[in-house]
């Protein structure tokens, strides 16, 4: 394809950072630690219904959300968790790695002259911890904690827009729900990372869509 944009960013967590593998890994083995077997599906399934609800409720920091949301799918899945030991999950996060095609994809846009971004329902310092993985930089970076408020909320994309200006601007992300219906709202160029094979959501059909980063990187490359 043609170059058509200057700036792409990134959604972090499922998009360039495995985070289904290191929810459900977290929440298996400190449960087992309690004599209980929980399996990653069912973890997953539970978490997926519950964050969003938790981050709608009011504005908090991320390490809160992830502890209130652990401490509500303990308790669904049937495992009496002790709201004081829910602080698994955010203790985790520094050891959830990279899809295996992340970084190359990276350094390929990167070395073909992209700027690259992240957009990112996190704090600064959880995000500081999980950018170690990476082997390019960001910039633009925007987290929840800079905006004060979660995605689909708007605030992410007009703080990213105030910092990359007039540049032509591509964002790309693998959940639906969370990056590419309310950017396709704000009519920007969305690439969908369909790492799941969805079913896109009532105004969630991207402008591109691929299964991965190595996809994206021949997209635009």
């Amino acid at each position: 394809m043609e170059r058509i944009f200057d700036v792409i960013t990134f959604d972090c967590y499922g998009t360039l950072i495995d985070w289904e593998s290191g929810i459900a890994n977290a929440f298996v083995l400190a449960a087992r630690a309690d004599g209980i077997e929980l399996r990653h599906d069912d973890v997953l399934s539970a978490y997926e219904q519950v964050e969003p609800i938790v981050e709608r409720e009011q504005y908090r920091f991320y390490r809160d959300v992830l502890t209130e949301s652990a401490a509500r799918v303990a308790h669904s899945l049937g495992w009496p968790l002790a709201y004081e030991r829910a602080t698994f999950l955010v203790n985790s996060m520094s050891s959830w790695r990279p899809f295996p095609d992340t970084n190359a994809a990276l350094e390929r846009l990167h070395n073909a002259g992209y700027r690259l971004g992240i957009l990112s329902n996190i704090d600064d310092d959880l995000l500081a911890a999980t950018r170690r993985h990476f082997t390019v930089d960001f910039d633009p970076i925007v987290t929840a904690q800079q905006v004060r408020s979660y995605k689909p909320a708007t605030g992410h994309w007009t703080e990213a827009r105030k910092r990359i200006g007039d540049a032509a601007w591509l964002h790309a992300a693998q959940s639906n729900f969370h990056d590419i219906v309310p950017a396709n709202a704000l009519r920007l160029p969305t690439a969908w990372v369909n790492r799941r094979s969805d079913a896109p959501l009532p105004g969630g059909t991207p402008t591109y869509e691929v299964r991965d980063m190595a996809g994206l990187t021949e997209l635009l490359t």
